[in-house]
């Protein structure tokens, strides 16, 4: 269980997705439930009750600051290979910060949809819809607007003045 709690708090957590403490509370025990799998369930409980770590401000600016630099990039394409290229870049990077800005958990991949809808299903069907014009239609417009509304309450899309400095050693 050592290892198994390294996972879930030292590389999981961290990173606000936490997928093997997801796979571990929503999976199935084969044959049956014993108690190393109940165990190992519980700690999987705890870790996702604890929540992800708090995004400090430099952390929220610095996902903005992406976040800006990827809308800008599909504001004016050069094409439309290069707009769904930037919009698969921007579709994980926006529900992350919509949920780790919320300080909840966030999801990656095929999970992001299913996430969203748990979170708020208004919200997560604006979301897909908004890639989805995105995607079949090359119409960034409603992916730009989302963007807008999910950064508004953390100061909106970030250039002028940003910089990233390098730790002192």
């Amino acid at each position: 269980t050592k290892t198994l709690k390294y996972f879930f708090w030292e590389v999981d957590r961290p990173t606000g997705i936490p997928s093997l403490a997801n796979m571990i509370r929503e999976g199935i025990e084969i044959p049956r439930p014993s108690k190393l799998s109940q165990k190992i369930k519980v700690i999987a409980d705890e870790v996702l009750d604890a929540g992800p770590p708090v995004m400090g401000k430099n952390e929220i600016d610095h996902k903005r600051y992406f976040i800006t630099d990827l809308v800008d990039d599909i504001r004016v394409p050069r094409n439309k290979y290069e707009l769904l290229a930037t919009g698969t870049q921007i579709f994980p990077l926006l529900a992350d910060f919509f949920h780790r800005a919320q300080g909840l958990w966030s999801a990656k991949g095929k999970a992001i949809p299913r996430v969203l809808e748990k979170t708020d299903a208004d919200f997560g069907k604006k979301f897909n819809d908004a890639f989805e014009r995105l995607f079949r239609e090359a119409n960034p417009r409603f992916a730009i607007k989302l963007a807008e509304e999910i950064l508004r309450p953390y100061g909106g899309f970030l250039f002028d003045g940003f910089k990233l400095d390098a730790p002192a050693r």
